[in-house]
């Protein structure tokens, strides 16, 4: 007999995660709340962009092996992969994962298994879903069984990832861990982990921290580079010739659901200990406003006052539609606040979010001073100098990603800088 498994939440993880299941031989439903995003899945319309989605989608749609909803559904198998963000505090809210336990414990029966993968703080499986799913007046651990499984994809990937990558199971005992195993290897490749819940829940944690720490080095290089004179790129690319270097990528700061997030759970939980996390959080959060400062000098530099700042980039990272924590907005902010004139563009975003937002590329270029490149879009590194000629009234870029390929762009008559090189580039 057909297992069946519910996913609340329908988000960048829960969708793929929905969808793949349902492609690997279980009947699937999915619920979410917004039922806008529910009326779309329902006539296999996407609400969030990733490569090969659409195709899988529309064919368990069609064969009748995935249902989507605003209610949530008896299954054998409940999966939570609602948000996990953090307060205006940097506190840890939790009220998604809360509500979702509390939204699925009157459809638990004997044997059921209860998954959570959101990202969250250490001890949320025993602080939250555990108590919220003992309402069911059934015995945890005994009768439903429970476990963690953090995703550890990247957007833009994220079918590959899924199966290709290890994954980690914190179950809260043997059965819990047996039954999440035996889930994930109907479509896993990698290496299965086994561990406790609350290790689990620290371990993607410590993934997303460590990444923030190492951006926070670079991002700090950034700003001793430009006291220095040096470029830093170039820097870190040589350093990065040492076989035991690895020295991450800065930019204009930190984005998306997880790096971005994360670090502050443990900032939170053990606030006299995490220090240097903590600090590498406000020192990558510093990196918007440092950002809007160099792009404001690059005009006063080239004597501009009154100009046009046309802003390439709304989403965190490159060739995704996701603009959670997104750094461009707060550098938009700060420039939106100067006497300049600034417009964004951004081609994965297709329904504008900021009042700056346009849809028209042409028509942001046409008179702008100063092109600031803050997505690292492949829409933009294959942008045509000689084709925007006549529209930019000052040749200016300023390329916050150093992925412009700026050589072609100074052989073109533009003037190119860079951050985290005070130098023109």
């Amino acid at each position: 007999m057909t297992q069946k498994i519910t996913v609340v939440g329908l988000g960048y993880i829960g969708l793929p995660t929905a969808v793949m299941f349902a492609n690997h031989g279980y009947q699937v439903h999915g619920m979410d709340v917004n039922e806008t995003s529910v009326q779309k899945l329902q006539n296999k319309i996407l609400h969030i962009e990733e490569p090969g989605l659409s195709e899988k989608l529309e064919k368990v749609i069609d064969n009748g092996s995935f249902t989507v909803s605003t209610k949530i559904e008896s299954a054998d198998i409940f999966i939570i992969a609602v948000p996990s963000p953090i307060n205006d505090d940097k506190t840890a809210n939790l009220e998604y994962v809360r509500s979702a336990s509390e939204s699925i414990y009157p459809y638990l029966k004997k044997g059921d298994l209860v998954i959570l993968e959101s990202t969250v703080p250490p001890k949320t499986v025993e602080n939250i879903v555990i108590p919220e799913i003992q309402k069911s007046g059934l015995d945890i651990g005994e009768e439903v069984f429970v476990a963690h499984s953090p995703e550890r994809v990247i957007p833009g990937k994220l079918f590959q990832e899924l199966i290709e990558n290890d994954r980690i199971v914190g179950g809260i005992n043997e059965k819990s861990c047996e039954l999440a195993v035996r889930l994930y290897k109907s479509f896993v490749k990698g290496t299965i982990h086994v561990t406790d819940a609350t290790t689990a829940e620290l371990v993607k944690v410590i993934e997303n921290t460590y990444r923030d720490v190492n951006i926070a080095f670079a991002n700090e290089l950034v700003k001793i580079s430009d006291q220095l004179n040096v470029n830093v790129w170039e820097a870190i690319d040589l350093a990065n010739c040492h076989p035991r270097l690895n020295i991450h990528k800065p930019g204009p700061g930190v984005g998306g659901h997880c790096i971005a997030v994360d670090p502050w759970f443990l900032v939170e939980l053990c606030p006299d200990l995490a220090n240097i996390i903590h600090l590498s959080r406000q020192t990558n959060d510093s990196m918007p406003e440092y950002t809007s400062k160099k792009v404001l000098e690059t005009l006063e530099k080239n004597n501009i006052e009154n100009g046009k700042i046309l802003v390439l980039g709304l989403a965190y990272k490159g060739n995704i539609d996701d603009m959670r924590e997104s750094p461009s907005t707060e550098v938009l902010k700060n420039l939106m606040i100067s006497k300049h004139e600034v417009v964004a563009f951004d081609p994965h975003i297709k329904e504008n979010q900021i009042s700056a937002q346009t849809q028209n590329l042409d028509e942001a270029l046409e008179n702008a001073d100063i092109m600031v490149v803050l997505t690292d879009h492949n829409k933009f590194k294959e942008m045509n100098p000689e084709e925007l000629n006549g529209l930019l009234k000052n040749r200016i870029i300023f390329d916050a990603k150093n992925c412009m390929e700026l050589e072609k762009w100074k052989k073109a008559g533009f003037t190119t800088y860079t951050l985290g090189n005070s130098k023109e580039s």
